[in-house]
């Protein structure tokens, strides 16, 4: 917390004479807290505790389907434009130094932006938390940098060492991107722990590769498990069940499709393997420009197909107990045309369709995303998850160090 003000001893109404008077722009923990406070206050302590009990215990058929319906996405491009051509100019002229407030303000738009049963996502970071984490995260670049350039045997040690402590940026990073995320004034938190990232992050994909990779596909599922697991809303964790059957269906499906694309644009070409490799060696560019051509129409379909089937996969699977069911339905086709599109429209206008096809994806996965709220979510109560710095996030960022289900 920014604020020494113990707010434990405010009544009712103190706390909302508080809230009204704190900007959560600038005081967005302390706004947090007020309405949390609030919430607590409004809420009978009996029946809460009696509910909380309730689901804590108790099957998920002792919860009620309360409503039902689809993820909205009210965001336009003409004001994200405005947004994002802003953000991009400041921190041009400030060196970078506004991209921390630049983030904080796109992440504002489009958490506020989702609605779900009527009630929005807020994003409850501070730019400042963010810049610090920041500037950490690049002097630990410039070191890498400086090491590599110095020595390459120790810019390969420090290569192996940010590979170990990669399992420590990723749970920090998911820590802090989880606490600064909230619904129906209540905090989302992970709860992963540095040994369990350590086992699917680094050791299972060292395994997969000595079985040439014919485990991946269940290395990928244990860590999507692992990040669902290990996530709540509020004092309630997420649940999945995710099949190992599936993985190994979209991985086949999507190795699959490449090689099938690549035969059929071979024999398109009217050429044999033998002729298309030494066609290769004499440098033929047509015949290069092909290939490439190839290589993106698979990539496109192939990525479409494993990230379609596997968030289905992790929606329809997973649920927070007596809160909430999830359900995805996307295409495989759409997605492609979705990406291609995209793709054409950003390199035609040399960039200036990003907040075009931002916008557009945020309505194209709401849109697939049904959600079944049920009995359980008010009952749900925040936690304290402590104080988490931006610089794990940071870091994964500059390195590269990227999760996402599916």
């Amino acid at each position: 917390m920014s604020s020494n003000i113990d707010y434990s001893t405010y009544s009712l109404e103190e706390l909302k004479q508080a809230r009204a008077t704190i900007d959560e722009i600038e005081h967005p923990e302390r706004a947090q807290e007020l309405e949390e406070r609030i919430v607590k206050f409004e809420l009978p302590e009996a029946s809460s505790t009696e509910a909380s009990s309730t689901i804590a215990t108790s099957p998920v058929a002792t919860a009620r389907v309360l409503r039902k319906g689809k993820v909205s996405f009210h965001g336009k491009a003409s004001e994200f434009f405005s947004i994002w051509i802003v953000n991009l100019l400041l921190s041009i002229v400030t060196l970078g130094i506004y991209s921390a407030w630049a983030k904080v303000r796109t992440n504002r738009y489009f958490y506020g932006n989702t609605d779900i049963d009527g009630h929005r996502f807020s994003y409850l970071a501070n730019p400042l938390q963010i810049l610090k984490g920041r500037i950490i995260a690049v002097c630990l670049f410039a070191s890498y940098f400086i090491l590599s350039a110095v020595s390459p045997i120790a810019g390969a040690v420090m290569v192996l060492a940010l590979m170990l402590l990669t399992p420590f940026m990723i749970v920090l990073g998911q820590r802090f991107s989880m606490r600064m995320t909230g619904y129906r004034n209540v905090r989302f938190k992970f709860n992963g722990g540095f040994g369990g990232a350590f086992v699917v992050f680094v050791v299972l994909p060292i395994v997969s590769m000595f079985t040439l990779y014919l485990m991946l596909p269940w290395a990928l599922k244990k860590i999507d498990e692992y990040l669902v697991d290990e996530s709540a809303f509020g004092d309630i964790r997420f649940t999945t069940k995710l099949s190992t059957g599936s993985y190994y269906l979209a991985s086949l499906g999507a190795v699959g499709i490449v090689v099938a694309v690549f035969i059929v644009g071979a024999s398109v070409m009217g050429f044999g393997f033998s002729s298309l490799i030494e066609t290769l060696e004499n440098g033929a560019p047509l015949v290069m420009l092909a290939l490439l051509g190839m290589y993106l129409i698979a990539f496109a379909i192939s990525s479409s197909f494993y990230t379609a089937l596997i968030r289905n996969h992790i929606y329809e699977n997973s649920e927070i107990p007596n809160v909430a069911q999830f359900n995805s339905n996307v295409g495989v086709m759409p997605l492609v045309w979705l990406r291609t599109t995209n793709v054409i429209a950003i390199v035609l206008s040399l960039g200036f369709a990003i907040p075009w096809a931002k916008i557009r994806s945020a309505h194209f996965f709401a849109n697939a995303t049904e959600v079944t709220v049920l009995s359980g979510i008010d009952s749900v109560t925040s936690v304290n998850t402590g104080s988490v710095g931006a610089t794990a996030e940071e870091a994964a960022t500059l390195f590269d160090v990227d999760v996402a289900l599916g």
